[in-house]
């Protein structure tokens, strides 16, 4: 499962509506090769379902991944953190062994 904290629900929906995002987009989560530890996280707005594509909804958020980032995401949480001394989106992800300084990028 992929689970969605408020404070990104609700970063979410404030992008969707700017943006005049019709219901068929969800926000797709993946990992790819890179970053100072080795992986990094990619967030994206998408509109159209892959084969292998795992689904899940939490806290009224369609949250998407491919199969292989699933493997390293499983249990994460999306969060958002505003302001000046904000991360912007971050993922809470229990599966890390180490994270970089700046959190985008993770070792498992």
């Amino acid at each position: 499962m992929l689970f969605v904290a408020d404070s990104a629900k609700n970063k979410i929906e404030e992008i969707v509506d700017s943006q005049q995002l019709s219901d068929d987009y969800f926000v797709r989560v993946s990992v790819t090769s890179g970053g100072c530890s080795g992986l990094s996280y990619k967030l994206d707005f998408d509109n159209e379902l892959l084969p292998n594509d795992q689904v899940f909804d939490d806290n009224g958020v369609k949250v998407v991944t491919d199969l292989k980032s699933f493997l390293y995401l499983c249990n994460t949480t999306l969060e958002f953190s505003g302001g000046l001394n904000g991360k912007g989106f971050y993922f809470n992800n229990p599966n890390a062994s180490r994270t970089c300084g700046c959190g985008e990028s993770f070792a498992v």
